[in-house]
C-alpha cells in the first residue's frame, strides 16, 4: 500500500485502508475500530491532563507551556490556533513527564495528530465517534510512509517523525471535513513537503526542546495543509515521490543532525551547558534559560 493506492481508493479512504489492514493482520474491522476508539480516549486523557498540569518535566526544561497557552488571553482572537497548539503541547509535555500518551507515530511527535484532529473536532463540535475513520486513515498514511523510510529521528531527522505525524494529521483532518481520498493524500504530501530537511536536535538528548513547541507548530501546519487540500490545491510533486525525496534527504543527513544531540540547538552554548548539568546530576537547567 502506497499513497497512490490510498488516493485512488473509493471514499472514504479510511474504509479502504481498514479493509487492507484487516486482510494483512487477520483482525476484524470492528476490533480495529474499537482499538482506535480506545486510542482516541487515551489522546483525550493526555490532552486534558496536560492542559491542567504545569509541573516540570524530569529535566525541568518544559512542563508549563500547554497550560500557559491555554490559560492566557487569546490576543489574536484565534481560538482554533490556540486549541490546536495547546492540545499538541499538552500531549508532548505529558510524555516529558513520563505520562501515558499514544505514539503517533512516535512519542516525540505524539502531539501533532491529537492536536490537529481533536483540536479541529472540538472547535467545530464534532463527536469522537466521527474521529475513528480519520484516525484509521492517519495510521494508513503513516504505514505508507514507513515502507520507504523509518519513522524515527535517529533514522532520518525530525522530518521523519514530525513530518510523518503532520502528514498523518493533515490527511485525518481532511477526511474529517469531508475531503476525498485524493484531497487527503495531497494534504499529507503538502505537509510532508514542507518538513523535508528538518533536523532532529533535542537539547540534552531529551524529547523536550524543541520537540514540545515543534509539535504545536506542526499541528497547525497539518491543519493548514488540510485547508489547502480542501480548497483543491495539490502537491505539484506526486505524493509518493515526496516520500521518496524525504527518505533520500534522511539518508544524506549527517549523524550529528539525527537525534544524537551533537548538532543544531543541542550544541548551542546554552544547549551544551544544559547537557553538562544533566551529566553531572543537576537535572534542573531552568535558571540557564530564563
Amino acid at each position: 500500500m502506497n499513497l497512490e493506492d490510498i488516493m485512488q481508493a473509493p471514499a472514504p479512504a479510511s474504509e479502504w485502508v481498514l479493509e487492507r489492514d484487516c486482510e494483512e493482520s487477520g483482525l476484524e474491522p470492528q476490533a480495529v475500530r474499537e482499538e482506535m476508539r480506545r486510542r482516541i480516549t487515551e489522546m483525550r486523557d493526555s490532552v486534558e491532563r496536560g492542559l491542567k498540569n504545569d509541573a516540570k518535566s524530569i529535566t525541568g526544561m518544559v512542563g508549563w507551556n500547554a497550560k500557559g497557552l491555554w490559560d492566557a488571553p487569546d490576543t489574536l482572537n484565534a481560538p482554533l490556533l490556540v486549541r490546536v497548539q495547546a492540545y499538541a503541547m499538552a500531549v508532548n509535555e505529558e510524555n516529558a513527564r513520563m505520562g501515558r500518551i499514544v505514539a503517533a507515530p512516535t512519542a516525540g511527535s505524539a502531539g501533532t495528530v491529537p492536536g490537529a484532529l481533536l483540536g479541529v473536532a472540538d472547535h467545530l463540535g464534532i463527536e469522537d465517534d466521527q474521529l475513528v475513520g480519520p484516525l484509521i486513515l492517519a495510521a494508513g498514511i503513516g504505514k505508507a510512509i514507513s515502507k520507504k523510510m523509518f519513522i524515527s529521528g535517529a533514522a532520518g531527522g525530525c522530518q521523519a517523525e514530525i513530518g510523518s505525524s503532520a502528514a498523518m494529521a493533515a490527511a485525518a483532518v481532511t477526511e474529517l471535513m469531508g475531503g476525498s481520498p485524493r484531497a487527503a493524500v495531497h494534504a499529507a504530501a503538502l505537509a510532508l513537503t514542507n518538513t523535508i530537511g528538518l533536523v532532529c536536535d533535542p537539547v540534552g538528548g531529551y524529547v523536550e526542546v524543541p520537540c514540545v513547541s515543534r509539535n504545536a507548530f506542526y499541528a497547525v501546519h497539518a491543519v493548514s495543509a488540510a485547508q489547502l487540500a480542501l480548497a483543491n490545491l495539490e502537491s505539484f510533486i506526486p505524493p509518493d515521490e515526496v516520500v521518496t525525496a524525504m527518505a533520500e534527504v534522511g539518508r544524506m543527513m549527517p549523524p550529528a543532525l539525527r537525534e544524537t544531540a551533537e548538532g543544531g540547538l543541542a550544541q548551542t552554548p546554552t544547549g551544551r551547558q544544559i547537557m553538562e548539568r544533566m551529566e553531572s546530576g543537576e537535572m534542573d537547567p531552568l535558571p540557564l534559560i530564563q
